[in-house]
């Protein structure tokens, strides 16, 4: 990297003193990792990216926050008072914003932290305290902010100024309702946040402006960014190009991290105590808080060594406790969580179409990744290939986020940066009761794309426009996001009313969808916020697990809509047929048609999307057989030939 910085230094002093006439820095915005268990904040200064250190000299601060009888402490200090003061003490709230109270990981997680979580009248999580002797709630984005503020004074101090715009990174995998959670905890710190970009991209930035300006110059890499860190896991597929980073897919894990793996160690080292002394420590928040904050330490300590040890006096009761714990054991304990990285990498590179072979570099990002095991079932995914340890796997989201923030203020080493970001899920509308899509999963985003549909129904006056996201072929199995409607359409037969159904995507994610009657200006539209039922990503693993284990029954509802379609054309056509025939077919003969169309239909209003093609086809040689009665006796005489048969 010191290659990097040497350019940028070189470069940074003279832009400025030829755009200022002077070398005195610009004000910039700021690049904040807002993390689970760690933040990070950077800037371009003096003509370089700078990793800030807080008042303690340390480049990383703990997104812990604590309330005590007088004060509330935040970073560094929040964190060493924590055994003291357990349930006052808040961590992890990254794992609460954005989310619901009742979602099965809020309810998971609740059974491992020391501190209270309730819901509030709308079903938010909200975290109870006490501080100054009374009893205080805060919602997620509000300890959110807390951190923010603290990185934004970290920031003031160093710049020797007030900081009021910055670049934040979530990551890639968190669903609208979390970005604007993180968005709103930034206007309470008193930030503009500029831009919410996602941390593997950030990461892609800053071991991709290295690699170009350091001679390592390739057409296109394409980058496969590992982002484990303290409670989410996120994996990227970026392909960069000069200064354009495109991605490709995103997949990952909003709930795995390594706040997962010093729980798997508490619950170890908690039943060994059990065992040891007969004292249970379930129910002593204090206990567990110091036992955890042991667990973190050993964890970190054996990613360097075989064997680490623990020590807490007077852990529960007035015992103390001592034990060892070593790597192999460790990693028995934590191999299914290790393991579950390997499926959303497999998912990236389907998403991206590429194979193992066609990535150029695998790049780790998140304190996690130091762990020797998930390093090693990674390098073994990818046959051997060596893993990129270039860059501070702490400080790289970070340091992307700032230069992002530098490209928004016009820097020239950094304003011709082109991000390119991608929608998790498929974007489409309902026609009869089908989801078309319209924008396919992992599209590149800003984007605009066109659908034509037509009037499904004779004289129709009006049309709704309900738009969903999702990979189920049925509309309602997919996630209603909202809809509009199109009024004073003109009276004429179904499908010759044409509707351009345009969806644009934005590069802040926010979606229109607009429809316009082709030839007039009879036009509407809906812009989809996170405000209309956004997923969260729980939901959107669900759907895409639901469209694998019934994509079978997915294309047979398929075939049976298709169906359905063949037949109520059928019916028309007959319909047609005996009315243009009215004179020459008997009395008799139209009551049996319209006999057998009354009954047919009678059966279309009670299984309406049977699901089953093979009972349409079954109605359609019903009524086929009847025509085929009359037809037969007056062939000859009036000419009709078999095409009414073969209606498709």
């Amino acid at each position: 990297m010191n290659a990097f910085l040497s350019n940028l230094v070189k470069k940074g002093e003279s832009s400025w003193k030829n755009a200022t006439g002077s070398s005195r820095p610009k004000p910039l915005g700021i690049g904040i990792d807002l993390g689970t268990t760690y933040s990070c904040v950077a800037v371009w200064q003096n003509g370089l990216i700078e990793i800030i250190t807080n008042d303690l000299g340390n480049r990383t601060t703990p997104s812990w926050v604590a309330f005590n009888e007088t004060q509330r402490l935040i970073g560094e200090a929040a964190k060493n008072q924590a055994g003291m003061n357990t349930t006052n003490t808040i961590f992890d709230a990254k794992r609460l914003i954005g989310r619901k109270f009742n979602e099965p990981t809020v309810q998971d997680d609740m059974r491992h932290w020391p501190f209270k979580v309730i819901a509030d009248k709308g079903n938010n999580p909200v975290i109870v305290v006490t501080h100054k002797d009374e009893e205080k709630k805060f919602s997620p984005e509000e300890i959110s902010s807390m951190i923010l503020v603290k990185m934004k004074e970290i920031a003031e101090i160093y710049l020797g100024k007030e900081v009021t715009d910055a670049v934040v990174t979530v990551p890639a995998y968190f669903n609208d309702a979390q970005r604007q959670a993180t968005k709103d905890a930034g206007v309470i710190a008193g930030l503009n946040i500029q831009r919410i970009i996602n941390e593997p991209t950030a990461a892609a930035i800053a071991y991709g402006l290295d690699k170009e300006l350091t001679g390592y110059n390739v057409a296109t890499r394409n980058i496969l960014v590992f982002d484990l860190g303290g409670g989410t896991f996120d994996v990227s597929l970026v392909a960069v190009q000069k200064d354009a980073f495109e991605v490709k897919a995103v997949n990952g894990d909003t709930h795995l991290g390594g706040s997962d793996f010093d729980t798997r160690l508490v619950g170890h080292f908690a039943a060994e105590f059990e065992r040891k002394h007969k004292k249970k420590l379930d129910g002593n928040p204090r206990a567990l808080g110091r036992l955890r904050a042991a667990c973190e330490r050993a964890k970190m300590n054996l990613s360097m060594n075989k064997e680490a040890r623990i020590e807490i006096e007077c852990l529960f009761d007035g015992t103390d406790f001592c034990s060892t714990i070593t790597r192999s054991r460790f990693e028995r304990l934590n191999l299914d969580l290790f393991e579950k990285c390997l499926p959303p990498v497999e998912k990236c590179l389907e998403d991206a179409k590429l194979g193992k072979t066609d990535v150029h570099d695998i790049v780790l990002v998140g304190g996690s990744t130091r762990i020797p095991k998930v390093q090693q079932l990674l390098q073994d995914y990818f046959k051997g290939k060596e893993l990129c340890k270039s860059i501070n796997p702490d400080e790289a989201v970070a340091y992307g986020a700032a230069c992002h923030a530098a490209s928004l203020a016009g820097i020239e080493n950094f304003k011709d940066i082109a991000l390119v970001d991608v929608t998790p899920l498929s974007l489409g509308i309902r026609i009869v009761d089908l989801s078309v899509k319209v924008v396919p999963r992992n599209t590149t985003i800003p984007t605009k794309m066109f659908e034509i549909i037509v009037t499904s129904e004779d004289n129709q006056g009006s049309i709704v426009f309900p738009v969903f996201e999702g990979e189920r072929y049925l509309a309602k199995d997919n996630n209603f996001l909202g809809e509009f409607c199109l009024y004073n359409i003109p009276p004429g037969p179904k499908g010759s009313v044409k509707f351009d159904v345009c969806f644009e995507i934005d590069a802040d994610s926010i979606l229109t969808v607009s429809a316009k009657q082709t030839g007039t200006n009879n036009e509407n539209q809906i812009t989809i916020t996170q405000h209309n039922g956004r997923l969260t990503k729980e939901e959107i693993d669900i759907m895409v697990k639901e469209a694998e284990m019934f994509k079978a029954h997915d294309e047979e509802f398929k075939r049976a809509v298709k169906a359905k379609i063949v037949l109520e054309n059928y019916i028309d056509a007959v319909k047609s047929t005996v009315l243009r025939y009215r004179e020459r077919i008997s009395g008799r003969d139209k009551r049996k048609v319209e006999d057998a169309i009354v009954r047919i239909n009678g059966w279309l209003v009670w299984n309406d999307l049977c699901g089953d093609s093979f009972m349409y086809e079954q109605k359609k040689n019903e009524l086929r057989n009847v025509i085929n009665d009359v037809l037969r006796d007056m062939r000859n005489n009036i000419g009709v030939t078999n095409s009414i048969y073969e209606i498709d």
